[in-house]
């Protein structure tokens, strides 16, 4: 296993460093830490000027995640578990921090999350994030006006067609197309939190009363020539290849739970779409990763 260091974190050129270590067996199993002091070690030999010396507890390492940011790495982590072979790592002025604080961090700010949900309530226009005291005071909202459409892998307002994303990040980041006030006060309560590929088939037949999903099973158990729904295509595709259908089963089912967290009670055929959609940004995600470590590592 190597890994490839670098020191940037300084704006004088000369002062950066870069350094390729092939870890012993033993690093693999054993904290990031080591890999730091060999940096720092290093990089301070033959350095005569106190000043320009590394410090080992004044620092840590960081990696790129999927979208290029810096992760801080806790310096007791185990290095094979948060480095991959040939990938490059950042040594970073700051001290370390360790996985019991990373961990405490991150129950404190779900437990706040959850505390200023309790307390507060959602704007109920479409696509507005603000949450605010029941009762008010409300504040400025830039909002959509129709509900979102999930369908396949695009994503996008029903009130602004031409304005489509395709991993969830660009979606949420869509603006609103309309200005005016939050409130509390629930939508029509008959008007769908969101749209799916059977709304458009449904619009696009002029309202046509469409197969439905059960149907559409039977009709494949049956042996019709329609095809089987992505999901089930997915999973029987994932197993070929080694993924367990327990493991298959988990994700999709963390993935329903939040989109009915989020959106409330939906319909069979508008979990399908949704769930289809989230996982189809994710996997296309992680394939991205993946190209990015290949054309690192050629």
């Amino acid at each position: 296993m190597k890994v490839f260091l670098y020191y940037e974190d300084n704006e004088h050129e000369e002062l950066h460093k870069t350094l390729k270590i092939t870890l012993p067996k033993s690093w693999k199993t054993g904290p990031v830490s080591k890999l730091l002091v060999q940096f720092v070690e290093s990089y301070n030999t033959g350095k005569a000027d106190d000043l320009f010396l590394l410090v080992e507890a004044d620092m840590h390492l960081s990696v790129l995640d999927a979208d290029d940011n810096l992760v801080h790495l806790p310096s007791d982590a185990i290095t094979q578990d948060v480095i991959a072979d040939r990938q490059n790592v950042f040594v970073r002025h700051g001290a370390a921090t360790t996985v019991a604080a990373i961990q405490e961090e991150e129950a404190a700010a779900q437990q706040a999350i959850k505390d200023h949900k309790k307390n507060t309530v959602a704007c109920t226009h479409f696509g507005c994030k603000n949450r605010f005291s029941p009762g008010g005071p409300y504040p400025d909202c830039c909002h959509h006006v129709a509900p979102p459409v999930f369908h396949e892998t695009a994503k996008f307002w029903s009130c602004c067609p031409t304005r489509k994303a395709y991993d969830w990040n660009d979606f949420e980041a869509l603006k609103g197309c309309e200005t005016g006030i939050c409130t509390e006060i629930k939508q029509d309560e008959g008007q769908k939190m969101f749209l799916g590929g059977t709304d458009l088939r449904e619009e696009l037949n002029g309202g046509a009363e469409l197969k439905s999903i059960d149907d559409f099973n039977k009709a494949e158990a049956a042996g019709g020539t329609n095809a089987a729904p992505v999901l089930e295509r997915l999973q029987k595709a994932l197993g070929d290849l080694g993924v367990e259908s327990e493991l298959y089963t988990q994700v999709v089912s963390g993935i329903e739970a939040g989109l009915v967290t989020e959106h409330g009670e939906l319909t069979e055929a508008q979990l399908l779409e949704a769930v289809a959609s989230e996982l189809g940004g994710k996997l296309k995600k992680a394939m991205k990763a993946i190209a990015v470590d290949q054309l690192r590592i050629k």
